[in-house]
């Protein structure tokens, strides 16, 4: 793998920027009511803890995408300023296992995001159901019909809903994707 990528100074200034331009923002005057109105002060508390969650959650599904695309934790533990052991304590994801010897379920492990989607298109003609992902893993289950996968960027305003009308289903989203599914018309 490469060295690690580091944000350049003003990328990460207009990361913060953009944090606390929503978390001042979002509540409806909020920032103006800062001046003049000490209740305003615990909705700021509220909508900075909202803030907080949705970062970690971003923070742990980004960690989760690495790992996926093949990178190391020690690679993400000097990414995040922590060892190794650190890193993987914290992020590492809980157990996927599914049951073993169940001919109606199975999982394609060993996935990136770089050949995932090879590996669903092919699950699907040979009518495989995505029902679960996570890292480095997608569980399908058997099919009476073949299927087809799209993974498009998470939160690309009103593509879900577009891709609804169209006919796809969404199976869930793993930051920084969305996975979408829909059967296969000739199946």
């Amino acid at each position: 793998m490469s060295e690690t990528p580091q944000l350049s100074p003003e990328e990460e200034a207009r990361i913060r920027e953009a944090v606390a331009s929503a978390v001042l923002g979002t509540p409806e005057g909020l920032a103006e009511s800062l001046e003049h109105d000490p209740e305003s002060y615990l909705r700021l508390v509220s909508a900075t803890r909202t803030g907080a969650e949705e970062t970690s959650r971003l923070l742990r599904k980004a960690v989760q995408g690495a790992r996926a695309a093949g990178h190391s934790w020690d690679t993400i533990g000097r990414l995040l300023g922590v060892s190794r052991q650190a890193a993987q304590q914290r992020f590492a994801a809980k157990d996927t296992a599914v049951p073993k010897g169940s001919p109606e379920r199975r999982v394609l492990t060993m996935l990136t995001a770089f050949n995932e989607m090879a590996a669903l298109a092919e699950a699907g003609l040979e009518r495989w159901e995505l029902v679960d992902f996570g890292p480095l893993y997608h569980a399908v289950e058997a099919s009476d019909r073949q299927w087809e996968y799209r993974r498009v960027p998470f939160a690309v305003a009103g593509r879900g809903r577009r891709m609804e009308a169209d006919g796809w289903i969404e199976v869930g989203t793993y930051f920084p994707w969305s996975y979408y599914k829909r059967p296969l018309k000739n199946s």
